[in-house]
């Protein structure tokens, strides 16, 4: 019997801003850093974040935090 696939859930850059309270030019701006991989787009152009995605931006947040302590 084959694995069952996960189902991988999308954001788009309003969702992520709401979902860590940031900014999308601070979005984008880790985005041109290359703090976050590649983020695909969709029909319009418009970013759409993965959930690897969001674990990326969960990891600058937090590096960001202990940076400052």
């Amino acid at each position: 019997m084959a694995a069952k696939k996960k189902d991988k859930k999308t954001y788009y850059a309003n969702d992520v801003c709401n979902m860590f309270d940031v900014t999308k030019k601070t979005l984008f701006k880790w985005e041109a850093e290359k703090k976050i991989s590649r983020v695909n787009r969709d029909w319009r152009q418009w970013r759409i974040y993965s959930d690897e995605n969001i674990d990326e931006i969960r990891k600058v947040i937090k590096d960001k935090a202990t940076k400052y302590k």
